[in-house]
Protein backbone atom coordinates (compact mmCIF):
# COMPACT_ATOMS: atom_id res chain seq x y z
CA UNK A 1 0.00 0.00 0.00
CA UNK A 2 1.33 3.48 -1.18
CA UNK A 3 -1.67 5.22 -2.05
CA UNK A 4 -4.97 5.64 -0.20
CA UNK A 5 -8.32 6.81 -1.41
CA UNK A 6 -10.50 8.20 1.88
CA UNK A 7 -13.78 7.53 0.77
CA UNK A 8 -15.62 9.73 3.32
CA UNK A 9 -16.10 13.10 4.68
CA UNK A 10 -15.46 15.81 7.58
CA UNK A 11 -13.42 14.69 10.91
CA UNK A 12 -13.33 11.11 9.64
CA UNK A 13 -11.65 12.00 7.05
CA UNK A 14 -8.92 14.52 8.26
CA UNK A 15 -8.51 11.88 11.16
CA UNK A 16 -7.87 8.88 8.63
CA UNK A 17 -5.39 11.13 6.52
CA UNK A 18 -3.33 12.08 9.59
CA UNK A 19 -2.70 8.24 10.22
CA UNK A 20 -1.87 7.70 6.90
CA UNK A 21 0.84 10.33 6.62
CA UNK A 22 2.18 9.13 10.18
CA UNK A 23 2.83 5.50 8.06
CA UNK A 24 4.30 7.54 5.56
CA UNK A 25 0.98 6.46 3.18
CA UNK A 26 0.60 9.15 0.71
CA UNK A 27 -3.62 9.97 0.82
CA UNK A 28 -6.65 10.99 -1.64
CA UNK A 29 -9.80 12.54 -0.46
CA UNK A 30 -12.80 13.35 -1.91
CA UNK A 31 -15.83 15.77 -2.10
CA UNK A 32 -19.06 16.32 -3.18
CA UNK A 33 -19.85 19.18 -5.08
CA UNK A 34 -21.52 20.88 -2.49
CA UNK A 35 -18.54 20.18 -0.29
CA UNK A 36 -15.93 21.45 -1.95
CA UNK A 37 -14.86 24.20 1.09
CA UNK A 38 -15.03 21.37 3.96
CA UNK A 39 -11.99 21.43 5.93
CA UNK A 40 -11.42 17.76 4.99
CA UNK A 41 -10.41 18.98 1.49
CA UNK A 42 -6.97 20.37 2.62
CA UNK A 43 -6.30 16.80 4.87
CA UNK A 44 -4.95 15.10 2.08
CA UNK A 45 -2.33 15.26 -0.85
CA UNK A 46 -4.64 15.10 -3.43
CA UNK A 47 -8.48 15.91 -3.53
CA UNK A 48 -10.53 14.64 -6.01
CA UNK A 49 -13.91 16.38 -6.55
CA UNK A 50 -16.83 13.69 -7.24
CA UNK A 51 -20.37 14.31 -8.93
CA UNK A 52 -23.07 15.20 -7.37
CA UNK A 53 -24.35 16.77 -4.01
CA UNK A 54 -25.21 15.70 -0.50
CA UNK A 55 -24.45 12.74 0.51
CA UNK A 56 -25.39 10.97 -2.68
CA UNK A 57 -21.60 10.93 -4.33
CA UNK A 58 -20.29 9.20 -0.77
CA UNK A 59 -22.31 5.99 -1.39
CA UNK A 60 -21.84 5.84 -4.94
CA UNK A 61 -19.54 2.94 -5.45
CA UNK A 62 -19.13 2.70 -9.25
CA UNK A 63 -17.85 6.41 -8.92
CA UNK A 64 -15.52 6.16 -5.95
CA UNK A 65 -13.89 3.25 -7.27
CA UNK A 66 -13.42 4.77 -10.73
CA UNK A 67 -12.06 7.56 -8.93
CA UNK A 68 -9.80 5.68 -6.71
CA UNK A 69 -8.19 3.52 -10.00
CA UNK A 70 -8.06 6.98 -11.79
CA UNK A 71 -5.95 8.92 -9.05
CA UNK A 72 -3.36 5.81 -8.85
CA UNK A 73 -4.49 4.71 -5.24
CA UNK A 74 -4.34 0.89 -4.14
CA UNK A 75 -6.08 1.17 -1.23
CA UNK A 76 -9.58 2.80 0.05
CA UNK A 77 -10.65 3.29 3.77
CA UNK A 78 -14.11 3.75 3.67
CA UNK A 79 -14.37 5.36 7.34
CA UNK A 80 -18.11 5.05 8.96
CA UNK A 81 -21.48 5.28 7.67
CA UNK A 82 -21.74 5.53 3.79
CA UNK A 83 -20.06 2.40 1.99
CA UNK A 84 -18.24 1.33 5.60
CA UNK A 85 -20.03 -1.64 6.07
CA UNK A 86 -21.16 -2.29 2.26
CA UNK A 87 -20.12 -6.22 1.64
CA UNK A 88 -20.75 -4.55 -1.85
CA UNK A 89 -18.69 -2.25 -2.29
CA UNK A 90 -15.93 -3.75 -0.43
CA UNK A 91 -16.24 -6.59 -3.34
CA UNK A 92 -15.76 -3.62 -5.93
CA UNK A 93 -13.12 -2.46 -4.42
CA UNK A 94 -11.24 -6.00 -4.82
CA UNK A 95 -12.26 -6.81 -8.35
CA UNK A 96 -10.88 -3.11 -9.25
CA UNK A 97 -7.43 -4.15 -6.94
CA UNK A 98 -8.15 -1.83 -4.48
CA UNK A 99 -7.33 -2.82 -0.74
CA UNK A 100 -10.93 -2.54 0.92
CA UNK A 101 -9.57 -1.38 4.83
CA UNK A 102 -11.54 -3.30 6.66
CA UNK A 103 -13.34 -6.62 7.09
CA UNK A 104 -13.94 -8.82 3.68
CA UNK A 105 -16.89 -9.09 1.83
CA UNK A 106 -18.48 -12.26 3.74
CA UNK A 107 -17.58 -11.12 7.06
CA UNK A 108 -19.46 -7.50 6.38
CA UNK A 109 -22.21 -9.66 4.91
CA UNK A 110 -23.33 -11.51 7.47
CA UNK A 111 -22.63 -8.83 10.29
CA UNK A 112 -24.86 -6.18 7.57
CA UNK A 113 -27.97 -8.73 8.15
CA UNK A 114 -28.62 -8.75 11.66
CA UNK A 115 -30.73 -12.18 11.37
CA UNK A 116 -27.53 -13.48 9.97
CA UNK A 117 -25.52 -11.97 13.24
CA UNK A 118 -28.23 -12.93 15.70
CA UNK A 119 -27.80 -16.86 13.98
CA UNK A 120 -24.38 -16.89 14.42
CA UNK A 121 -24.71 -15.31 18.10
CA UNK A 122 -26.77 -18.68 19.06
CA UNK A 123 -24.40 -20.70 17.27
CA UNK A 124 -21.54 -19.59 19.49
CA UNK A 125 -23.86 -19.54 22.43
CA UNK A 126 -23.93 -15.81 23.22
CA UNK A 127 -27.38 -14.67 24.87
CA UNK A 128 -29.91 -13.21 22.61
CA UNK A 129 -33.30 -10.96 23.41
CA UNK A 130 -36.02 -12.90 22.28
CA UNK A 131 -37.62 -12.13 18.52
CA UNK A 132 -38.08 -13.14 15.22
CA UNK A 133 -34.74 -14.41 13.24
CA UNK A 134 -35.87 -13.16 9.53
CA UNK A 135 -37.53 -10.13 7.96
CA UNK A 136 -41.02 -9.88 9.39
CA UNK A 137 -44.01 -9.24 8.26
CA UNK A 138 -46.62 -7.19 10.06
CA UNK A 139 -48.91 -9.99 10.99
CA UNK A 140 -46.25 -11.78 12.61
CA UNK A 141 -44.69 -8.15 14.59
CA UNK A 142 -48.46 -8.11 15.79
CA UNK A 143 -48.39 -11.30 17.12
CA UNK A 144 -44.85 -11.19 19.11
CA UNK A 145 -45.81 -8.57 20.81
CA UNK A 146 -49.53 -9.96 21.67
CA UNK A 147 -47.21 -12.80 22.55
CA UNK A 148 -45.05 -10.68 25.47
CA UNK A 149 -45.73 -10.55 29.29
CA UNK A 150 -47.75 -7.68 30.44
CA UNK A 151 -45.76 -4.48 31.10
CA UNK A 152 -43.41 -5.57 28.37
CA UNK A 153 -42.42 -4.11 25.38
CA UNK A 154 -41.09 -4.73 21.95
CA UNK A 155 -38.64 -3.02 19.67
CA UNK A 156 -38.78 -2.86 15.68
CA UNK A 157 -35.62 -2.86 14.35
CA UNK A 158 -34.55 -2.82 10.42
CA UNK A 159 -32.32 -6.22 9.49
CA UNK A 160 -29.75 -3.91 7.39
CA UNK A 161 -27.87 -0.54 8.57
CA UNK A 162 -27.39 0.71 11.72
CA UNK A 163 -26.73 4.16 13.93
CA UNK A 164 -29.90 4.04 15.43
CA UNK A 165 -31.98 4.40 11.80
CA UNK A 166 -34.94 1.87 11.13
CA UNK A 167 -35.83 1.57 14.80
CA UNK A 168 -39.13 2.32 16.90
CA UNK A 169 -39.97 1.12 20.15
CA UNK A 170 -43.61 -0.30 20.56
CA UNK A 171 -45.51 -0.23 24.26
CA UNK A 172 -49.29 -1.07 23.08
CA UNK A 173 -50.77 -2.70 20.81
CA UNK A 174 -51.91 -0.05 18.69
CA UNK A 175 -48.85 1.30 17.78
CA UNK A 176 -47.47 -1.83 16.28
CA UNK A 177 -48.73 -0.66 12.27
CA UNK A 178 -47.32 2.91 12.66
CA UNK A 179 -43.87 1.76 14.01
CA UNK A 180 -43.56 -0.86 11.51
CA UNK A 181 -44.09 1.19 8.61
CA UNK A 182 -41.92 4.00 9.55
CA UNK A 183 -39.38 1.64 10.31
CA UNK A 184 -39.35 -0.31 6.79
CA UNK A 185 -39.95 3.30 5.20
CA UNK A 186 -36.60 4.63 7.01
CA UNK A 187 -34.74 1.64 6.93
CA UNK A 188 -35.46 1.45 2.90
CA UNK A 189 -34.28 5.37 2.58
CA UNK A 190 -31.12 4.69 4.74
CA UNK A 191 -30.08 1.48 4.05
CA UNK A 192 -31.57 0.64 0.87
CA UNK A 193 -33.38 -2.50 1.98
CA UNK A 194 -37.00 -2.33 4.28
CA UNK A 195 -37.01 -5.62 5.75
CA UNK A 196 -37.24 -5.59 9.59
CA UNK A 197 -37.33 -7.98 12.70
CA UNK A 198 -38.45 -7.38 16.14
CA UNK A 199 -37.42 -8.60 19.54
CA UNK A 200 -38.28 -8.30 22.90
CA UNK A 201 -37.24 -4.27 24.10
CA UNK A 202 -35.16 -4.29 27.51
CA UNK A 203 -36.67 -1.38 29.60
CA UNK A 204 -33.32 -0.90 31.81
CA UNK A 205 -30.79 -1.95 30.02
CA UNK A 206 -26.95 -0.45 29.76
CA UNK A 207 -25.29 -0.28 26.07
CA UNK A 208 -22.08 -1.93 26.86
CA UNK A 209 -19.96 -2.47 23.22
CA UNK A 210 -16.43 -4.44 22.56
CA UNK A 211 -13.88 -3.44 20.27
CA UNK A 212 -12.35 -6.68 18.66
CA UNK A 213 -8.98 -6.77 15.92
CA UNK A 214 -8.20 -9.04 14.31
CA UNK A 215 -5.67 -10.22 11.55
CA UNK A 216 -8.06 -13.18 9.20
CA UNK A 217 -6.20 -16.14 10.89
CA UNK A 218 -8.54 -16.67 13.35
CA UNK A 219 -6.53 -14.37 15.98
CA UNK A 220 -8.51 -11.85 18.07
CA UNK A 221 -7.88 -9.55 20.40
CA UNK A 222 -10.19 -7.63 22.86
CA UNK A 223 -8.88 -4.01 23.53
CA UNK A 224 -11.98 -3.55 26.17
CA UNK A 225 -15.00 -1.98 26.30
CA UNK A 226 -16.89 1.00 26.25
CA UNK A 227 -19.94 2.61 27.54
CA UNK A 228 -22.82 4.40 25.16
CA UNK A 229 -25.73 4.01 26.97
CA UNK A 230 -26.32 7.83 27.08
CA UNK A 231 -28.67 8.69 23.84
CA UNK A 232 -31.08 10.14 22.85
CA UNK A 233 -33.82 8.55 20.44
CA UNK A 234 -31.30 5.69 19.80
CA UNK A 235 -28.34 8.20 19.12
CA UNK A 236 -25.53 8.11 21.16
CA UNK A 237 -24.46 11.47 22.67
CA UNK A 238 -21.75 10.75 25.00
CA UNK A 239 -18.94 7.59 25.31
CA UNK A 240 -16.93 6.76 27.90
CA UNK A 241 -13.94 4.12 27.83
CA UNK A 242 -13.99 1.56 29.70
CA UNK A 243 -17.18 0.93 31.65
CA UNK A 244 -16.41 2.49 34.89
CA UNK A 245 -18.93 0.13 37.29
CA UNK A 246 -18.95 -2.84 35.65
CA UNK A 247 -18.55 -6.13 37.67
CA UNK A 248 -15.46 -7.79 36.50
CA UNK A 249 -16.82 -11.23 36.14
CA UNK A 250 -19.58 -9.55 33.75
CA UNK A 251 -16.44 -7.83 32.31
CA UNK A 252 -15.29 -10.89 31.06
CA UNK A 253 -18.22 -12.80 29.80
CA UNK A 254 -19.24 -9.91 27.47
CA UNK A 255 -15.33 -9.68 25.91
CA UNK A 256 -15.52 -13.65 25.84
CA UNK A 257 -18.82 -13.84 23.89
CA UNK A 258 -17.28 -10.54 21.07
CA UNK A 259 -14.27 -12.60 20.58
CA UNK A 260 -15.97 -16.10 20.36
CA UNK A 261 -18.23 -14.66 17.76
CA UNK A 262 -15.28 -12.70 16.11
CA UNK A 263 -13.52 -15.84 15.77
CA UNK A 264 -16.21 -17.48 14.34
CA UNK A 265 -15.73 -15.61 10.55
CA UNK A 266 -11.91 -15.38 11.06
CA UNK A 267 -12.21 -11.41 11.86
CA UNK A 268 -10.09 -9.00 9.88
CA UNK A 269 -9.63 -5.68 10.87
CA UNK A 270 -11.52 -3.39 13.65
CA UNK A 271 -15.10 -4.59 14.80
CA UNK A 272 -17.03 -3.35 17.95
CA UNK A 273 -20.10 -5.82 19.29
CA UNK A 274 -22.56 -4.50 20.60
CA UNK A 275 -24.70 -6.10 23.86
CA UNK A 276 -27.51 -4.85 26.13
CA UNK A 277 -27.21 -5.76 29.51
CA UNK A 278 -29.89 -5.71 32.01
CA UNK A 279 -29.40 -2.43 34.65
CA UNK A 280 -32.93 -3.18 36.12
CA UNK A 281 -30.92 -5.50 38.50
CA UNK A 282 -27.74 -4.98 40.27
CA UNK A 283 -25.44 -4.90 37.74
CA UNK A 284 -22.89 -2.02 38.87
CA UNK A 285 -21.25 -1.25 41.47
CA UNK A 286 -20.54 2.09 43.05
CA UNK A 287 -18.63 3.27 45.69
CA UNK A 288 -20.62 3.49 48.40
CA UNK A 289 -23.03 0.33 48.44
CA UNK A 290 -23.90 -2.10 45.42
CA UNK A 291 -22.27 -5.21 44.29
CA UNK A 292 -22.89 -6.65 40.86
CA UNK A 293 -23.92 -10.86 40.28
CA UNK A 294 -21.45 -12.05 37.43
CA UNK A 295 -24.63 -14.15 36.53
CA UNK A 296 -26.61 -10.69 35.32
CA UNK A 297 -27.77 -11.01 31.95
CA UNK A 298 -26.88 -9.23 28.63
CA UNK A 299 -27.88 -10.03 25.24
CA UNK A 300 -26.31 -9.29 21.59
CA UNK A 301 -27.89 -6.78 19.63
CA UNK A 302 -25.38 -6.48 16.41
CA UNK A 303 -21.59 -6.14 15.03
CA UNK A 304 -20.78 -2.79 13.17
CA UNK A 305 -17.88 -4.09 11.31
CA UNK A 306 -16.14 -0.93 10.91
CA UNK A 307 -14.19 2.10 12.59
CA UNK A 308 -16.82 3.88 15.35
CA UNK A 309 -17.83 7.22 15.90
CA UNK A 310 -16.13 6.39 19.77
CA UNK A 311 -12.90 4.62 19.02
CA UNK A 312 -11.17 7.75 20.37
CA UNK A 313 -12.00 6.89 23.93
CA UNK A 314 -10.27 3.91 23.19
CA UNK A 315 -7.47 5.49 21.66
CA UNK A 316 -7.08 7.44 24.96
CA UNK A 317 -7.08 4.80 27.80
CA UNK A 318 -5.08 2.15 25.61
CA UNK A 319 -2.69 4.76 23.62
CA UNK A 320 -2.86 3.16 20.62
CA UNK A 321 -3.79 4.44 17.61
CA UNK A 322 -6.74 2.10 15.68
CA UNK A 323 -7.06 3.90 12.49
CA UNK A 324 -2.89 2.98 12.18
CA UNK A 325 -3.68 -0.42 13.03
CA UNK A 326 -6.29 -0.26 10.86
CA UNK A 327 -4.13 0.18 7.69
CA UNK A 328 -1.19 -2.21 8.82
CA UNK A 329 -3.54 -5.01 8.71
CA UNK A 330 -4.67 -4.31 5.39
CA UNK A 331 -1.15 -4.54 3.85
CA UNK A 332 -0.82 -7.78 5.95
CA UNK A 333 0.45 -7.59 9.40
CA UNK A 334 -0.71 -10.01 11.86
CA UNK A 335 -1.60 -8.93 15.40
CA UNK A 336 2.23 -10.74 16.12
CA UNK A 337 3.45 -8.10 14.09
CA UNK A 338 1.64 -5.56 15.67
CA UNK A 339 2.32 -6.81 19.43
CA UNK A 340 -1.72 -6.87 20.03
CA UNK A 341 -1.77 -11.07 21.04
CA UNK A 342 -4.17 -10.57 23.86
CA UNK A 343 -1.54 -10.78 26.53
CA UNK A 344 -0.22 -8.00 24.93
CA UNK A 345 -2.85 -5.89 24.92
CA UNK A 346 -2.33 -2.43 27.29
CA UNK A 347 -4.64 -2.21 30.34
CA UNK A 348 -7.24 0.90 29.99
CA UNK A 349 -5.34 3.53 31.74
CA UNK A 350 -7.89 6.13 33.70
CA UNK A 351 -10.73 6.59 32.33
CA UNK A 352 -11.91 8.68 28.74
CA UNK A 353 -15.10 10.41 27.65
CA UNK A 354 -16.29 11.49 24.37
CA UNK A 355 -18.87 14.45 23.52
CA UNK A 356 -20.50 14.81 20.68
CA UNK A 357 -21.12 18.18 19.04
CA UNK A 358 -23.81 18.11 17.08
CA UNK A 359 -25.30 21.16 15.08
CA UNK A 360 -28.96 21.74 16.35
CA UNK A 361 -31.65 22.91 17.96
CA UNK A 362 -33.45 22.03 20.98
CA UNK A 363 -37.28 21.88 21.70
CA UNK A 364 -38.45 21.78 25.61
CA UNK A 365 -39.56 17.93 24.59
CA UNK A 366 -36.26 17.10 22.87
CA UNK A 367 -36.97 17.18 19.59
CA UNK A 368 -33.60 18.18 17.74
CA UNK A 369 -33.52 19.87 14.05
CA UNK A 370 -30.42 20.10 12.24
CA UNK A 371 -29.26 24.22 12.64
CA UNK A 372 -26.86 25.42 9.53
CA UNK A 373 -25.55 28.59 8.47
CA UNK A 374 -21.95 30.07 8.71
CA UNK A 375 -19.58 29.66 11.37
CA UNK A 376 -18.72 32.80 12.90
CA UNK A 377 -16.44 31.43 15.38
CA UNK A 378 -15.08 28.27 15.91
CA UNK A 379 -12.15 28.03 18.62
CA UNK A 380 -11.84 24.48 20.14
CA UNK A 381 -10.86 23.67 23.55
CA UNK A 382 -7.15 22.52 24.59
CA UNK A 383 -5.44 21.73 28.00
CA UNK A 384 -3.77 18.62 29.46
CA UNK A 385 -6.13 15.43 28.18
CA UNK A 386 -8.07 17.31 25.50
CA UNK A 387 -8.10 16.12 22.45
CA UNK A 388 -11.07 17.58 20.08
CA UNK A 389 -11.46 16.02 16.47
CA UNK A 390 -13.31 18.38 13.96
CA UNK A 391 -13.71 19.89 10.52
CA UNK A 392 -14.93 23.28 11.23
CA UNK A 393 -13.85 26.59 10.99
CA UNK A 394 -14.68 30.56 11.44
CA UNK A 395 -16.36 31.24 7.72
CA UNK A 396 -17.35 27.98 6.94
CA UNK A 397 -20.93 27.63 5.54
CA UNK A 398 -22.80 24.17 7.10
CA UNK A 399 -25.02 22.04 4.97
CA UNK A 400 -27.99 20.22 6.25
CA UNK A 401 -27.54 17.47 3.30
CA UNK A 402 -24.91 16.01 5.60
CA UNK A 403 -25.40 14.59 9.26
CA UNK A 404 -25.06 17.16 12.03
CA UNK A 405 -22.00 15.96 14.22
CA UNK A 406 -19.17 18.82 13.56
CA UNK A 407 -16.65 17.92 16.26
CA UNK A 408 -15.85 15.61 19.03
CA UNK A 409 -14.45 16.20 22.40
CA UNK A 410 -12.64 13.75 23.74
CA UNK A 411 -11.54 13.82 27.63
CA UNK A 412 -9.40 11.82 29.22
CA UNK A 413 -8.46 11.31 33.48
CA UNK A 414 -5.92 9.14 34.40
CA UNK A 415 -6.69 8.65 38.06
CA UNK A 416 -10.06 7.13 36.27
CA UNK A 417 -12.70 9.08 39.02
CA UNK A 418 -15.51 9.62 36.96
CA UNK A 419 -17.23 12.64 38.65
CA UNK A 420 -13.37 14.31 37.96
CA UNK A 421 -13.87 13.14 34.16
CA UNK A 422 -17.16 14.88 34.42
CA UNK A 423 -15.71 18.33 35.52
CA UNK A 424 -12.93 18.01 32.89
CA UNK A 425 -15.26 17.45 29.66
CA UNK A 426 -17.77 20.01 31.19
CA UNK A 427 -15.26 22.98 31.35
CA UNK A 428 -13.64 21.89 27.82
CA UNK A 429 -17.10 22.01 26.55
CA UNK A 430 -17.09 25.60 28.07
CA UNK A 431 -14.56 26.61 26.28
CA UNK A 432 -15.41 25.39 22.82
CA UNK A 433 -16.77 28.65 21.21
CA UNK A 434 -19.17 28.06 18.08
CA UNK A 435 -20.48 31.16 16.85
CA UNK A 436 -23.15 31.61 14.25
CA UNK A 437 -25.28 28.12 14.64
CA UNK A 438 -27.28 26.43 17.37
CA UNK A 439 -25.26 23.68 18.95
CA UNK A 440 -26.09 20.74 21.42
CA UNK A 441 -23.02 21.74 24.11
CA UNK A 442 -25.55 23.18 26.62
CA UNK A 443 -27.25 20.09 26.64
CA UNK A 444 -24.30 17.81 26.76
CA UNK A 445 -23.42 19.57 30.22
CA UNK A 446 -26.66 19.25 31.57
CA UNK A 447 -26.28 15.42 30.96
CA UNK A 448 -22.60 16.00 32.31
CA UNK A 449 -24.18 17.45 35.79
CA UNK A 450 -26.79 15.11 36.35
CA UNK A 451 -25.94 13.42 39.55
CA UNK A 452 -26.75 9.72 37.89
CA UNK A 453 -23.62 10.75 35.25
CA UNK A 454 -21.18 10.36 38.04
CA UNK A 455 -22.87 7.41 40.22
CA UNK A 456 -23.34 5.07 37.12
CA UNK A 457 -26.94 5.53 37.34
CA UNK A 458 -28.11 6.12 33.28
CA UNK A 459 -29.87 3.57 30.65
CA UNK A 460 -30.58 3.71 27.08
CA UNK A 461 -33.57 5.68 28.05
CA UNK A 462 -32.32 7.56 30.36
CA UNK A 463 -32.24 10.81 28.32
CA UNK A 464 -35.48 10.26 27.09
CA UNK A 465 -37.09 10.04 30.78
CA UNK A 466 -35.29 13.27 31.36
CA UNK A 467 -35.13 15.10 28.36
CA UNK A 468 -37.57 17.99 29.81
CA UNK A 469 -35.40 18.68 33.19
CA UNK A 470 -32.37 18.18 31.14
CA UNK A 471 -33.29 20.84 28.06
CA UNK A 472 -34.74 23.46 31.40
CA UNK A 473 -31.31 23.08 32.83
CA UNK A 474 -29.24 23.56 29.56
CA UNK A 475 -31.49 26.96 28.97
CA UNK A 476 -31.03 27.80 32.83
CA UNK A 477 -27.26 28.04 32.26
CA UNK A 478 -27.27 29.69 28.98
CA UNK A 479 -28.52 32.92 30.34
Amino acid sequence: MKRLMIANRGEIAIRIARSAADLGLASVVVFSEDDALSLHVKAGDQAVGLTGQGAAPYLDAAQLVAAAVAAGCDAIHPGYGFLSESADFARRCGEAGLVFVGPDPATLAVFGDKARARALAQQCGVPLMAGTAQATDLAEAQRFFKALAPGEAMMIKAIAGGGGRGMRPVFTPGEVEGAWALCRSEALQAFGRGDVYVERLLLRARHIEVQVIGDGSGQVSHLWERECSLQRQRQKLIELAPEPCLDPALRQRLLDAAVAMARAVNYRSLGTFEFLVDAAADTYTDTASRQGPAAQAFYFIEANARLQVEHTVTEAVTGLDLVALQLRLAAGATLGDLGLGQAQVPAPRGLALQARVNLETMASDGSARPSGGVLAAFETPSGPGIRVDAFGYAGYRTSTRFDSLIAKVIVHAPDGNPAALARKASRALAEFRIGGVATNIGFLRALLRHPAFASAAVHTRFVDEHIAALVADAAAAAT
